[in-house]
């Protein structure tokens, strides 16, 4: 990928810490650009290493004032930072309006007072269409929202689109399916399934499928996905105003990809852990008994990009990755 786009840019990442960021970092080591992390307090940063130069803030997106600072001089904005658990958005709505919602507001109306212009890549999610009867999944489909979480990514999404259409700035979204590889870990427990998964059969842990498993998914590998977004702004002439589904384009079942994981950690180990089907809990969310494939023709003809992992050899990086880490310590 030509990332020239990026040479002398000011780059801010909300969610700075993360997983989405620590991952997209990876794949600017090698660019002049400057990098401007943003996390909550208390949260622990990874060390950088890069051609890149950078910086690290900690601070409340969810208040105005710390978006007048943040923005300056920027160029190209990626806002990860998220509430990503579905639960607790539905325990308590206001909390995650505050996180999921009002910063997005406070980037917006910073840029139009201040008149401001930056890129402004946002990571939504495939789950915000709600549940749907055909697949694969594009752009076409409508928004069905059926969880908080999904209502509010999606109001999210809308003040972007809207703010762009009146040229404050040129917003562009990624929806994305199921995200696995190595980073670090989620802080919300039903968020990075699969990497739980690899984690436990390492660990000689059995692992549990909820029902039969037979639900579709698009597990999509982090390089890619860091990739789409980057190639989201080297192409962003092209996709300013829109949303994209990103994911690989194929289906496993929850079952198949958790027996994948139990297969490839025994080449690794030599051991094959349990696959148990346990009874769903009587609270899950039914948002759970979805199938989803993505179709990314559309992004694929706007910006050339395309998945390139398949689910088995995303997984053996990942357990790669994972052995490793822990060797090191």
């Amino acid at each position: 990928m030509n990332l020239s786009c990026f040479h002398n840019k000011n780059i801010l990442i909300t969610g700075g810490a993360g997983y989405l960021a620590t991952n997209l970092i990876t794949q600017l080591a090698a660019t002049d650009c400057h990098i401007i992390r943003v996390d909550r307090p208390g949260v622990q940063f990874v060390p950088l290493v890069g051609t890149f130069t950078f910086h690290d803030i900690k601070g409340d997106i969810r208040e105005r004032i710390i978006w007048e600072s943040l923005l300056e001089n920027v160029d190209i904005v990626f806002h990860f930072a998220a509430q990503t658990s579905v639960y607790v958005a539905e325990q308590d709505p206001q909390a995650d309006l505050n996180i999921n919602v009002m910063p997005m507001l406070h980037l917006l109306e910073t840029c139009r007072e201040k008149k401001l212009n930056p890129v402004v890549l946002f990571s939504g999610t495939v789950t915000e269409i709600g549940l749907i009867e055909h697949l694969p999944v594009n752009e076409d489909c409508s928004d069905h929202p059926i969880t908080v979480y999904d209502l509010h990514k999606l109001i999210a999404e809308n003040y972007l689109k809207h703010y762009t259409h009146n040229g404050i700035v040129r917003g562009i979204v990624l929806r994305l399916a199921n995200v696995y590889g190595p980073g670090p870990k989620s802080s919300s427990a039903d968020r990075g399934v699969l990497n739980m998964m690899i984690r436990k059969a390492l660990q000689g842990q059995v692992l549990t499928v909820y029902g039969d498993g037979k639900y579709l998914r698009d597990y999509v590998y982090i390089e890619d996905v860091a990739k789409a977004f980057l190639a989201g702004v080297a192409n962003r002439d092209n996709i300013t105003g829109k949303h994209f589904v990103i994911g690989s384009g194929e289906g496993h079942t929850i079952l198949q990809a958790i027996n994948l994981v139990a297969e490839r950690v025994a080449l690794k180990t030599g051991k094959r852990v349990p696959v148990v089907n346990i009874t769903p809990p009587s609270l899950l969310s039914p948002i759970e008994f979805r199938h989803f494939v993505a179709d990314t023709h559309q992004y694929t003809k706007l910006t050339g990009w395309r998945a390139k992992w398949s689910l088995l050899e995303g997984i053996d990086a990942t357990i790669q990755e994972f052995t490793s880490r822990e060797n090191n310590k």
